[in-house]
C-alpha cells in the first residue's frame, strides 16, 4: 500500500507563512496619555453648560454674601474708634476735635466711617479752617487740622473784642495776652446770614489795606479804632489825648485825607479852640471841616487861618465858605443901653406921682 505523504505546505506572501510572520514581527503600538486639564479650564466648561438666568442668581447671591461679610465685619468691635491722632491745633480745642470724632464715628465704626462728612463738621469749630480726615485701621483716626489766621480785632455792638480772620470768621475773644492790633474793627454786621457775611468779608479785606497804608505812613499808631459801617463813609476814631476826635474820610483816598486831618489837627491844637476839636472832615477836598463840642464848626483849606463858620448847613448850602461869626458882646451892649434908658424913662415917669402924693 503507498502510503499517503502529505507534503507540507510552503507559505507565500499572502499566506499563512505570512500571517504567522507578520503577527510575531509586529507589536501593538503604546497608547499615549491624555495630558492634564487645569481645574480652571473645566470650571469654564462646565459653567458654559449653566443656562444664563442661573449665572444670574449665582451673582446676585455672591454679591448679597459679600456685602452681608462686609456689614459684619463692619460693625465689629474690632473697628470701634479707640484712637484719635490729631495734628497741627495750636489755638483750635484738641479735646473738641476728638469728641466731634469720636461723635460722629461712634454709630458707623472706623471702617464705615463717612470721612467727608466728619471733616464738614470739624471745620465748623473755630479757628479750624480745613481738616483733613484718614483711617489708622483697625481702630484710629488721624486728623490734620490747618488752623484760621486771625487778622483783625472786631469792637462788637455789646462791647466785646473778637478776632477775625479774612474770611469774616469771628473767632475766639482777644485776651490779654494776645497781641495788640494797630487798631480796632467797627461796624460789624453780627447777623447769622450769607449776606452778612458777604459785607463783613468786603470789611475785613478794607481794613487790612488801610492797615497796611497806615503803617507804611506811620500814622497807625495814632488811631483807636476804625469804623466800616458804610465803605463810602470810613470814619477814624483817633486814639490817645484825641479819643475824643472822629477823622471822617469818605470812600476813596483815606491815607492821604488822614495824613492831612493829622497835620490840621497838630495846628489847631496849639490855638484856644484845640481842646474843643469834636471832629474833622476831610470829605470835602482840601477843605478841612472842624467840629467844635460847642456846634460850631471851623474850615480850614490850608491857606489862612481857620475861621468860625455859623452852622453846617451854611457850608453845605454854597454859601460863603469862611464867614465870622458875629461878636455877641456888642449886641449884648445895646440891649444893655436900651433896657437902661427903657429903666430911666419908668423911673422918670414915677417921680412926679410920688411928689404930687
Amino acid at each position: 500500500m503507498r502510503e499517503s505523504v502529505v507534503g507540507q505546505k510552503v507559505g507565500n506572501r499572502s499566506g499563512m507563512g505570512g500571517r504567522s510572520r507578520s503577527s510575531s514581527g509586529q507589536r501593538p503600538a503604546r497608547r499615549e496619555r491624555e495630558p492634564s486639564v487645569p481645574l480652571a479650564v473645566r470650571l469654564r466648561k462646565l459653567v458654559g453648560y449653566i443656562p444664563i438666568a442661573l449665572k444670574l442668581v449665582l451673582a446676585i447671591v455672591v454679591a448679597v454674601l459679600v456685602f452681608l461679610g462686609y456689614r459684619a465685619a463692619a460693625s465689629a468691635s474690632f473697628f470701634q474708634i479707640r484712637n484719635i491722632e490729631t495734628r497741627g491745633a495750636t489755638r483750635a480745642s484738641v479735646e473738641l476735635i476728638q469728641n466731634t470724632v469720636r461723635h460722629d464715628v461712634a454709630a458707623t465704626g472706623v471702617w464705615r466711617a463717612n470721612l467727608e462728612e466728619v471733616s464738614a463738621h470739624l471745620e465748623r469749630l473755630p479757628w479750624v479752617r480745613t481738616a483733613v480726615v484718614s483711617r489708622v485701621l483697625p481702630d484710629g483716626m488721624r486728623v490734620r487740622i490747618t488752623e484760621r489766621e486771625p487778622r483783625a480785632v472786631v469792637h462788637t455792638a455789646a462791647g466785646h473784642f473778637v478776632w477775625t480772620d479774612e474770611d469774616a470768621v469771628t473767632l475766639d475773644e482777644m485776651v490779654p495776652t494776645d497781641p495788640m492790633p494797630s487798631f480796632f474793627l467797627r461796624g460789624w454786621n453780627e447777623e447769622n446770614s450769607t449776606a452778612a457775611r458777604d459785607e463783613n468779608r468786603e470789611r475785613v479785606k478794607k481794613f487790612l489795606e488801610l492797615q497796611r497804608e497806615w503803617n507804611q505812613q506811620g500814622i497807625a499808631e495814632r488811631v483807636s479804632e476804625v469804623n466800616l459801617l458804610d465803605l463810602r463813609d470810613v470814619r477814624a476814631q483817633l486814639a490817645g489825648d484825641d479819643s475824643q476826635i472822629e477823622v471822617r474820610l469818605g470812600s476813596q483816598e483815606q491815607a492821604a485825607k488822614l495824613k492831612s486831618a493829622l497835620n490840621t489837627l497838630d495846628r489847631l491844637r496849639q490855638t484856644p479852640r484845640g481842646p474843643y476839636i469834636s471832629y474833622l472832615d476831610v470829605n470835602q477836598g482840601k477843605r478841612v471841616i472842624v467840629g467844635l463840642v460847642s456846634g460850631l464848626h471851623t474850615v480850614d483849606d490850608g491857606s489862612e487861618p481857620s475861621r468860625d463858620v455859623t452852622s453846617r448847613e451854611d457850608v453845605d448850602k454854597g454859601t460863603p465858605a469862611i464867614e465870622r461869626n458875629k461878636d455877641p458882646k456888642p449886641t449884648a451892649d445895646k440891649d444893655k443901653k436900651k433896657n437902661t434908658k427903657d429903666t430911666r424913662s419908668r423911673t422918670q415917669a414915677k417921680k412926679p406921682e410920688q411928689k404930687r402924693a
